[in-house]
């Protein structure tokens, strides 16, 4: 099966890299606002800024690492970033055994880290493109997939157990250590990497901030499918914290009631990454882009229609699990279109830009929900939530986008060229050239 083929030692150690920190991080689910409120005292205000102002100035510090990293090996980038994310993790249990933990530091660290992880996901994209085979990609992206959902189904219950047991900090030391791990397991690939053009000029130019934004929004399938995506995650995204308020809140779900309709749910995460490519060799890339990109709109107006008691409980899972299982078959086939339609210098740039643009349409729309929920209620924000979502599907594409074509391609087609024109010259068979079909 396509799903359980071996990919190779070096594709094991990235995918081992990523697993550790996916469950690192998986543990320090919701460890800054939780150690702002149980340490620092701090006001609703501050942890909502918490939540949204470290990612957003994280989001403008990114802005100019894409080109950068699009410039650079991509391994070397990946480790550092590790590096740089262990290194501002560990200042928080420091500060804390020494009295000194502050607000600011919360932010200092949320930035960094948001930074760090759009610079990140575009150099190990980069890196993903060129360490497996083409056909091998979606299978990779479905790994990675898989890996996500199940360090959100486990991490956040252990990393609360954690914090029971053995005090506020604890999961952040765990999740800085998770980073270092991944660094050394990067460091064990021993794949060699060539230096992409550019490595040694000292600035890049101001154009080449908005190169991957050009891409996106130059390319039909791509533009189509990156407004869609952020419409969708930004919406998704933004009903998480109103939907807290009403369970916790207005309906009165107990704690462990909330944990379990967010935990189980994920197990739909391994079902879906575990058939997207089953269903794309069956169906198609672009059917299944546009089939399950509508069926993930669907199901969020549902969480409208909430109720008290047991009846609740089993809408929320089944609601949530009806989405995960949606998102995690539609997000590998997504992220390997994405691939598949960027040129190799392009990637990193075009990666970064859209998770800039991402971590800005959720802060974006969360703002928006949040002020119509506190105008009208989370009851009326999440319907209305959920019936914008509805029309997300009209942005999906409604044909197959042009393909890029790879650079060893070009480069024979340009050889089969010089020899069709060295054949026309001696009256050889004209322009037409034998070989291998492609």
């Amino acid at each position: 099966m396509a799903a359980r083929r071996t990919l190779g030692r070096q594709f094991g150690w990235l995918w081992a890299s990523y697993a550790v920190s996916a469950y690192g991080s998986g543990l320090g689910f919701g460890a800054l606002p939780l150690i702002a409120v149980l340490v620092l005292h701090a006001s609703p205000a501050q942890v909502s800024a918490l939540s949204a102002v470290g990612p957003a100035v994280g989001a403008l510090i990114a802005l100019p690492l894409g080109p950068w990293v699009e410039f650079h090996r991509k391994r070397p980038v990946m480790i550092a970033m590790d590096l740089a994310r262990f290194a501002v993790m560990l200042t928080i249990p420091i500060a804390y055994a020494l009295g000194r933990l502050s607000f600011v530091q919360l932010l200092v660290v949320s930035a960094v880290l948001a930074a760090a992880k759009i610079a990140f996901s575009a150099a190990s994209g980069a890196y993903l493109r060129a360490l497996v085979r083409p056909d091998d990609l979606l299978v990779a992206n479905a790994r990675f997939e898989s890996t996500t959902w199940s360090s959100i189904a486990v991490g956040p219950p252990l990393g609360g157990a954690a914090v029971g047991l053995f005090g506020p900090v604890a999961t952040i030391v765990a999740d800085a250590l998770s980073y270092l791990l991944s660094a050394l397991g990067i460091t064990a690939i021993r794949r060699h990497e060539e230096h992409p053009p550019r490595t040694g000029k000292r600035r890049v130019r101001a154009g080449e901030l908005l190169d991957g934004w050009r891409h996106l929004l130059s390319h039909p399938g791509l533009r189509a499918l990156y407004l869609n995506q952020l419409l969708v995650a930004g919406l998704i995204m933004a009903t998480e914290p109103l939907l807290a308020v009403l369970l916790l809140g207005e309906l009165g779900f107990p704690p462990w009631q909330y944990g379990l309709a967010f935990a189980v749910p994920c197990v739909g995460g391994l079902i879906g990454a575990r058939l997207a490519p089953r269903v794309v060799a069956r169906y198609g890339q672009h059917r299944i882009l546009r089939t399950v990109g509508t069926l993930r709109a669907i199901w969020l107006i549902g969480l409208a229609f909430v109720q008290p008691g047991v009846a609740g409980l089993a809408t929320v899972i089944a609601v949530e699990l009806a989405i995960i299982i949606s998102m995690s078959l539609y997000n590998p086939v997504l992220a390997t279109y994405r691939l598949e339609h960027t040129p190799q210098d392009r990637i990193a740039r075009t990666l970064s830009a859209w998770s800039i643009s991402s971590s800005a349409a959720i802060a974006i729309l969360s703002a928006l929900v949040g002020l119509l929920a506190e105008a009208t209620s989370p009851r009326t924000a999440l319907t209305v939530a959920g019936l914008l979502i509805l029309a997300s599907p009209l942005l999906l594409p409604r044909r197959p986008g042009p393909g890029v074509v790879p650079e060893h391609e070009l480069a024979s087609a340009r050889a089969e060229g010089a020899v069709a024109r060295r054949d026309a010259r001696v009256g050889a068979g004209g322009w037409r050239v034998s070989g291998p079909r492609r």
